[in-house]
């Protein structure tokens, strides 16, 4: 740190000799403590400073001093940096931005990346508030300097602030901005050529275009050829950018060449960012040069020899065959991309597999309905039987889309097999992902056909033989009944989830009440004669059961039906059993019959009671 003492300090700590003032001097002496947090405390709160010490001395005194001053701490760096990019009132306004300049200058070459990144934002949000002399005169400078520093730190720093003066500034120094980026693209570290290839597009949009021609195109292609990947990948990233800025017939010319070299790249990084990017570049370049090149192209990428790649280009498949122009869409689909995503389907990778999951079924709407019959159903019935359980789920999230073109009729001939086999797995992590994509299927294929197809996979897993698979079961059954109503419910569930309380296996007795507990949550107090008529006398017989667990459930369960019963079925029936088990010889179904007789459900009127007041 810079030397103790020192006339600014004495200066500013004095604070005119005010005692009002007293904190603020305390902050002041803090910003130079040797305890980091206290310096921390006292940056972050630089506003307040500021603020009293008013414009003229923040700027004859406070700028100075922070600049002068060195912090060793990369946390205090980081919250100086972000504090000065809203400095600007603090100083008198516009007409003063520019003294703020020389301590983001000192933050912007400091050796640790976030810091530096953060003085750069701030600089390019002040460089707005200067005005176009201010720019020339002072801003502009900064970022000469800067881009031509000994360390490469501040070179870097310099290609994040071309962009954001060149619009403002004369003709004259406009030609000195593109040359200093012109050097920074091929300068010798490979660090500062990657900072001006992430900021090319950028630039180039910022551009006269016969600039973005003469320069810029020549920029794109030297580093689209860099040594370094690193480099290279970020150079397809600006190809975005530079191919909206030019007219068509400049493209094939100007843009192509380098964007083939690309997506055949030597490192699959590179031709990773090219698949990641194909969507933007596909609508950039218009529908002649997709035709021509990028099909052939996408079709390298969805056979790429790196799993990486083939996932990227996968995750694209849909938006890519959404935006081919409709007169040859179906065409290049069946002739060019689906023989390639027939191929994935059977990957060795499950990354790529799950990723052309999550989109082959948008290609039903796009084909229609006989080329989804004849050629994507087998496939989405192979995806459904894939080992990856992603890759299934991918499938089943997404039904939809297909039911919508080829009728639910179709779809339960040909997916609905599967799915009821994967129901029944043996592998009970399977059945598990199937139960949780069950109210999404319901709600997709409709009460009649679920209650046909689907109902009674439903109630099986409900006496699975795994607890987590019950667990689900019952947490499924709640989402179906909020889905489909309580009258199906009182038609359709609550008889067969009474039957189960006469089970030999005291574990599906107790699933019947976890059952009940949702059912009465979901049907509430409109349908109550369901719980008063149906559930509450076998949840009442159930409290003489001989298994401990089912009884203090049968506690529990009572405390949760009792908002929706009236006054006197709680005294006449429910409370009579909860006084039954709070004596009983279980210490846990004590506990639970005495937390039911003192909890909401007896101590207070009931939803029923109020309604009817």
């Amino acid at each position: 740190a810079a030397e103790e003492g020192g006339p600014c300090q004495s200066k500013m700590a004095g604070a005119d000799g005010d005692d009002s003032l007293y904190p603020i001097a305390v902050l002041i002496d803090e910003l130079r403590n040797e305890d980091v947090q206290l310096r921390l405390n006292s940056i972050k709160k630089l506003s307040t400073i500021a603020l009293a010490l008013g414009v003229e001395r923040t700027r004859t005194e406070l700028l100075p001093f922070l600049t002068d001053t060195i912090y060793d701490e990369d946390e205090v760096l980081l919250a100086l940096a972000e504090q000065l990019g809203n400095f600007t009132m603090l100083v008198g306004g516009p007409e003063y931005v520019h003294c703020l300049l020389p301590p983001l200058e000192s933050l912007a070459t400091v050796e640790e990346t976030v810091v530096r990144d953060k003085a750069v934002e701030s600089l390019r949000k002040i460089s707005q508030e200067h005005s176009p002399v201010d720019l020339e005169v002072h801003f502009e400078p900064l970022v000469k300097r800067l881009a031509s520093g000994d360390w490469f730190t501040s070179r870097t720093s310099a290609c994040g602030l071309f962009s954001v003066c060149y619009p403002r500034v004369s003709s004259t120094v406009k030609a000195e901005i593109r040359q200093h980026f012109r050097t920074l693209c091929s300068d010798d570290t490979p660090m500062v050529r990657r900072a001006a290839a992430s900021k090319l597009g950028e630039f180039a949009k910022v551009l006269e275009l016969d600039y973005v021609k003469s320069d810029i195109i020549s920029l794109f292609t030297a580093l689209a050829s860099d040594e370094q990947d690193s480099v290279r990948l970020l150079a397809v990233e600006a190809c975005v950018s530079i191919a909206t800025l030019l007219p068509q017939e400049d493209l094939e010319t100007l843009v192509m060449p380098t964007l083939r070299q690309a997506a055949e790249d030597k490192s699959w990084r590179v031709r990773y960012m090219v698949a990641d990017k194909f969507s933007e570049l596909q609508k950039a370049v218009g529908p002649e040069i997709t035709k021509n090149d990028l099909v052939p192209a996408f079709q390298n990428l969805l056979k790429d020899c790196e799993a990486e790649v083939r996932a990227a280009a996968a995750n694209k498949v849909k938006e890519f065959c959404e935006n081919l122009p409709e007169d040859n869409r179906e065409q290049i689909i069946m002739t060019h991309i689906l023989p390639c995503v027939k191929e994935l389907v059977s990957d060795t990778n499950q990354h790529v597999k799950s990723a052309l999951a999550s989109v082959i079924m948008g290609l039903s709407t796009i084909l229609g309905k006989d080329n989804t019959i004849e050629h994507l159903l087998p496939l989405f019935l192979a995806q459904l039987k894939d080992e990856c359980p992603e890759v299934r789920l991918n499938i089943i999230s997404n039904l939809d889309c297909v039911n919508e073109v080829i009728g639910i009729r179709q779809l339960s001939q040909s997916l609905l097999p599967a799915i009821v086999e994967l129901a029944e797995d043996a592998k009970w992590r399977v059945r598990l992902a199937i139960i949780e994509y069950m109210p999404l299927l319901a709600g997709q294929l409709g009460v009649e056909f679920f209650d046909e197809k689907l109902n009674t996979l439903c109630m099986a897993w409900l006496i699975d033989h795994v607890y987590a698979i019950r667990e689900a079961a019952t947490c499924n059954l709640m989402k179906l009944v909020e889905k489909f109503g309580a009258e199906w419910a009182q038609n359709t569930i609550v008889p067969k989830v009474l039957g189960m309380a006469n089970d030999p296996n005291y574990l599906h007795r107790m699933t019947t009440l976890f059952c009940i507990n949702v059912i009465v949550h979901c049907c509430g107090y409109p349908y109550r004669e369901i719980t008063t008529k149906q559930m509450l006398p076998v949840v009442l017989k159930m409290s003489n059961d001989q298994v401990a667990n089912v009884r203090f459930n049968v506690a529990k369960s009572l405390q949760k039906i009792g908002p929706v019963l009236d006054s006197n079925a709680l005294q006449t029936e429910v409370k009579p059993v909860l006084e039954k088990l709070a004596s009983d010889t279980d210490m846990d179904v004590k506990y639970f019959a005495q937390e039911a007789i003192s909890g909401e459900c007896l101590s207070s009127s009931t939803i029923v009671d109020k309604l009817n007041t």
